[in-house]
């Protein structure tokens, strides 16, 4: 048979069958092949083969090709996790305020998507909240290097249904930090759903933790979507120091004209790309989250 993981905790994972079953599964025998080095074999979205067993349980067999993958360094198990995997749309999900706005997070998102080959999009929630004029500077220079931005409200419903459409017959997955309203956006959009929804810590102005896992639902525009839990950070991994710049598309363009090849833009005589970064063409903030990154990878090095 086969069938599509949902959702998967201490081994023990939830396949819908092609009959639309439910079926609790583990893994048979062997550790499942995996392109991608992880912890966890399976995520939201893997389509695997498996057989019933006694008392209306599954035995996993095998895990079939993955289109795409969404994975983020896990650096408590010094390893990769899958978050989800065969999506059609990866949202990273900021807030405006509460939590506070954090664009450096997204961009790091957006690379670990690039990364796994699945197309991204901002979702900022909470526009309610007000956008300062830093909030919306920023938003204009995703757009500007052709990243989708949603700017919606789930607490008042603004903007949902240009999300419905755009989620429409699509699998697509929601990343974020705690807080920013994941499952409470799901809850509105989804009658019935129910999903756990936390507070903000006052004490240090960021979400709490409620969703544990990632949980893959089905949605009434016909698609699927999946609920991942908020972290903290993300790490830019599996990416060379001078590799960096390729995975930033608005320095493409002016690197080409920077005096030495390769270009680090950093100290280097007549760089373009810092030219550009004062003439505002790159955005002052991106280049330096750029320079942040580069800093992280180097330290990596033997």
């Amino acid at each position: 048979m086969t069938g599509r993981v949902y959702s998967g905790i201490n081994n023990i994972y939830q396949v819908r069958l092609d009959d639309g079953r439910d079926l609790e599964c583990r893994i048979k025998g062997k550790v499942l092949k995996s392109e991608l080095p992880s912890y966890n074999p399976l995520a939201p979205g893997d389509m695997v083969d498996l057989e019933e067993s006694d008392g209306g349980r599954g035995l996993i067999l095998a895990r079939h090709p993955r289109s795409n993958q969404f994975a983020r360094w896990n650096r408590k198990r010094d390893s990769w996790q899958v978050v989800a995997a065969n999506l059609d749309l990866l949202l990273a999900v900021a807030s405006c305020r509460k939590p506070p706005f954090r664009p450096r997070f997204i961009d790091r998102v957006l690379i670990a998507a690039a990364q796994g080959q699945v197309p991204a999009a901002v979702l900022v929630n909470k526009i309610d909240q007000g956008r300062d004029a830093w909030v919306l500077d920023r938003i204009e220079a995703w757009e500007s290097i052709g990243i989708d931005v949603l700017e919606i409200s789930a607490e008042h419903g603004t903007g949902l249904e240009e999300l419905r459409n755009r989620m429409a017959s699509r699998t697509v997955a929601l990343f974020g930090p705690s807080g920013v309203g994941k499952s409470t956006l799901l809850n509105r959009m989804i009658p019935g759903l129910n999903q756990a929804t936390g507070d903000i810590s006052r004490k240090f102005d960021r979400g709490r933790h409620v969703t544990n896992y990632g949980r893959m639902v089905d949605t009434p525009w016909a698609g699927r979507v999946v609920d991942t839990p908020g972290v903290r950070e993300i790490l830019v991994r599996g990416i060379a120091p001078e590799d960096l710049p390729s995975w930033f598309p608005e320095f493409d363009a002016p690197s080409r004209s920077c005096s030495f090849q390769p270009c680090s833009h950093r100290h280097e005589p007549q760089c373009a790309v810092r030219r550009a970064v004062k003439e505002r063409v790159i955005h002052p903030d991106r280049y330096e989250n750029y320079l942040r990154i580069r800093e992280e990878l180097e330290s990596l090095l033997p």
